[in-house]
């Protein structure tokens, strides 16, 4: 079987899930290529892309897509007529905005039928959010690929490029796509919503090697220690990290023996960082910026507590899946969250996590309390997790779900 994926960028540090299922899939004899709008960092990327040699089996387009649109429109002319790149008639033909709307007005088509000199056959072209979906359908109709086309629908795609480009914007791809997989039930019932047709819709979650994670506790320096509390999240609104901060502050007043580590970046890094110095908590609330997965796998032994106060943003947006609740469960950590989009579906509710309602500060520092004052219950919680994940999102797990699913629409 061959298989093209088509991706906005790779690789991609914090896209584990998807070098998951890539590799998963070379594993079980599938032959893997790649097309990527953006070139991602090759001297920054995990351990994985070099050991399968994923550099040979990756295609970006031969001048560098700019995310700027002025630099992207001065490169265009460079495109065409490249040896390498599609007819010139077909690359014409992809500038059409009124057949392919967005992805003929910001270019993305000519830019990768410059790399697509001729039909390309594949068994199934994978898509990873829905947007790319839509490029996936287009270059399908321009005769640069072939093949059945699976759009995996993932969070921001449904509840935010809809807002910004219309509702009907993935109406040809619900029309001519083949399946569309979403990571949750709720998220499947937002698609629903937008037009897509129920039976071609499969929830499949994105999964994680569950062998890799350990038990909680594992690597902390001295049990005699502070309460370690941890969240790993892009720093950006719809993580709710304002209200994790201000609960973890409030703890501190009642539980001073405690630490609280945030590790990812965003755009409010400087409101945060500003947040806890209003609060008087910098000698134990912490921004320690990115973390690779073998630094960030340490982090989650060495935490007693796993945090993540989601929310639904002003723009709209919000988590898909939240696929980092399944690594902290992974790795023995009780969850703290909300009720929020899929979340609940991702964690067992009272057994493994405890969710509160969204931006209540006051219930969050309840719970975040109770799990504090009780090793036992996050004990408790913490192998109840570790059991749910390791059932139900092993990556081996979910890439044989998938492979079945290919199977099924040749």
């Amino acid at each position: 079987m061959r298989v093209a994926f088509l991706l906005r960028k790779f690789p991609v540090l914090s896209e584990t899930f998807i070098l998951d299922q890539i590799v998963g899939l070379i594993d079980r004899g599938v032959a893997v290529d790649i097309y990527a709008v953006f070139e991602g960092d090759w001297a920054h990327c995990h351990p994985l892309v070099e050991a399968y040699g994923l550099c040979d089996r990756t295609y970006f387009p031969p001048v560098p897509f700019s995310p700027r649109v002025i630099p992207r429109l001065l490169r265009a002319p460079h495109l065409l007529g490249r040896p390498q790149a599609a007819p010139l008639a077909v690359q014409l033909k992809s500038l059409n905005i009124f057949k392919y709307r967005f992805q003929a007005l910001f270019l993305h088509l000519l830019y990768l039928s410059s790399r697509l000199n001729g039909t390309q056959h594949y068994d199934i072209i994978h898509c990873h959010f829905g947007m790319y979906g839509l490029i996936g359908v287009d270059l399908r109709d321009l005769g640069l690929i072939s093949g059945k086309i699976v759009t995996s629908f993932h969070g921001m795609d449904i509840h935010v490029y809809p807002r910004r480009h219309g509702r009907g914007v993935y109406r040809r791809l619900f029309a001519q796509g083949d399946l569309f997989t979403v990571n949750s039930h709720f998220t499947g019932s937002k698609l629903k919503a937008l037009g897509c047709p129920t039976d071609k819709i499969v929830k499949l979650p994105v999964g994680l090697s569950t062998q890799l994670y350990g038990t909680a506790g594992a690597e902390r320096p001295s049990a005699d220690g502070p309460v370690r509390l941890l969240t790993v999240a892009r720093l950006t609104e719809k993580k709710g990290l304002e209200y994790s901060i201000r609960a973890v502050a409030n703890l501190a007043k009642a539980h001073p023996h405690i630490r609280y580590d945030i590790v990812g970046v965003g755009p409010l890094q400087t409101a945060l960082t500003q947040l806890i110095a209003s609060l008087k908590a910098d000698a134990y609330i912490h921004l320690l910026g990115p973390r690779n997965q073998i630094e960030l796998r340490a982090l989650y032994n060495q935490a007693d507590i796993f945090v993540l106060a989601s929310v639904t943003a002003a723009d709209g947006d919000m988590e898909g899946q939240g696929l980092v609740l399944q690594e902290a469960q992974a790795s023995g950590l009780p969850v703290v969250s909300t009720w929020h989009n899929g979340i609940p579906e991702g964690v067992l509710v009272n057994e493994s996590a405890f969710l509160v309602p969204e931006r209540q500060v006051e219930p969050l520092t309840e719970r975040l309390a109770y799990l504090v004052r009780q090793p036992a219950q996050r004990q408790r919680l913490g192998q109840a997790g570790q059991d749910f994940v390791r059932q139900t999102f092993d990556i081996a797990l979910l890439t044989d779900q998938l492979l079945t699913l290919y199977k099924g629409l040749l």
